[in-house]
């Protein structure tokens, strides 16, 4: 069966480009959870011929997902090139080179927030960060060279590349996207698409956490973590033209497990609570705005084609792949790849017990780790391989 799809595959692909169904690709933030990512696309990558462009036409990312969907998209012309150069650089990712880890860093950063929390931020110095994230532009400008996006671009390969950050003054997700000149921005209630040229400060900026990363000014204002105001993470690609969409999520929805009646009930530590709110921020909208275009699709189908014809509504299939494992389980395992400085801190908040593995999933920037979540990423692409590949050639599949 995969055989028979592949073919039809390889022959949509080398259909002119107005005809391809344009396929769009979301790649939600999650902190080094966006390991998993890499391994879903390093599955498509095998699934497709070894020379084949990207199959994704508009690619959108936000947080860590917007690292991923750079890679993926300033490689648009050569696709499995550009998966195996983003999964080497999770394979061989290291704390330090996402942020300082050093003791002396991680000890004055601490002490100056708890002066602040004394002084009730009278203090000479108050803290802007908890972690100086440096080290990560660095990374970022050695893996992605964006004169190659719009090589991408006017190939044909790629019609845009989508980076949401939030503004901190507007209140509003700012989708910064470059693409094919005709593409259209957009305004809605507190998000807006704005054409630009793109470049390291929107990486940065998309991924900057409040408290956690320092924000990054574009233009004249300040931008944080684009999960923070992004009320309809799949707005970006359907505005930027794509008709059907896979999103790579990085939470398993399996429900958690309560205590049985008479067991203790602890109070929840801050690395539990703080692992719930980057939960919350990550992947609450996505799922939300899912089930949003389900309705609106369903809603559709009982529209008559002339009424149609009067409103520009149009029918959008999406494919969802999400982690087939708790990540949470994954992360406890790898705990002592951790430095021991950023171990101290997360002991401190609680963040190394069992309950707090949530915050450690989304902070543990190691190689063993990410491994683990790409290779867990490349199995479940894998075990949906048929699918996949009709989805990617425009045939009809399945509801998840």
């Amino acid at each position: 069966m995969a055989s028979a799809i592949h073919v039809v595959v390889e022959s949509r692909m080398n259909e002119p480009t107005a005809s391809r169904p344009k396929l769009g690709l979301v790649l939600p933030g999650g902190g080094a959870r966006a390991a998993y990512q890499a391994g879903v696309l390093k599955a498509i990558a095998e699934l497709l011929p070894t020379d084949a462009p990207s199959p994704f036409r508009v690619i959108s990312g936000t947080s860590a997902g917007a690292i991923n969907a750079a890679v993926i998209a300033t490689n648009a012309s050569h696709f499995r090139k550009g998966v195996e150069h983003l999964a080497s650089v999770w394979e061989h990712i290291h704390s330090d080179r996402v942020f300082r880890t050093d003791a002396y860093t991680i000890f004055r950063n601490v002490t100056y927030w708890l002066m602040a929390l004394m002084y009730a931020g009278f203090g000479q110095r108050n803290p802007i960060v908890l972690l100086d994230n440096v080290p990560l532009r660095r990374l970022l400008e050695q893996h992605i060279i964006f004169a190659r996006l719009q090589e991408a671009i006017a190939s044909g390969n790629l019609e845009a590349l989508a980076i949401t950050c939030s503004g901190y003054t507007s209140a509003r997700a700012i989708t910064f996207y470059e693409g094919k000149p005709d593409l259209e921005s957009w305004w809605r209630t507190r998000r807006q698409g704005r054409p630009t040229e793109l470049h390291f400060d929107h990486i940065m900026a998309s991924v900057s956490l409040p408290g956690i990363f320092p924000a990054v000014r574009i233009g004249q204002e300040y931008f944080g973590d684009g999960s923070l105001r992004q009320a309809a993470p799949l707005s970006p690609a359907v505005h930027l033209g794509a008709g059907r969409i896979l999103v790579i999520g990085l939470r398993n929805e399996q429900a958690n497990q309560l205590p049985a009646p008479g067991e203790p009930v602890p109070y929840p530590p801050l690395g539990q609570i703080a692992g719930y709110l980057l939960d919350v921020i990550f992947s609450d909208r996505v799922y939300s705005d899912l089930e949003r275009l389900k309705r609106i699709n369903a809603t559709i189908r009982h529209i008559s084609q002339h009424e149609l014809q009067e409103q520009p509504l149009r029918i959008i299939d999406t494919m969802v792949i999400v982690p087939s494992a708790d990540i949470r389980d994954i992360a406890r395992r790898h705990i002592y790849e951790f430095p021991r400085s950023m171990r101290l801190l997360l002991r401190a908040m609680g963040g190394l017990h069992e309950t707090g593995s949530q915050l450690l999933s989304y902070l543990l920037f190691e190689a063993g780790y990410c491994q683990e979540l790409i290779e867990l990423g490349r199995k479940d692409g894998l075990a949906q391989a048929d699918k996949l590949l009709k989805f990617i050639a425009g045939e009809t599949v399945s509801a998840d």
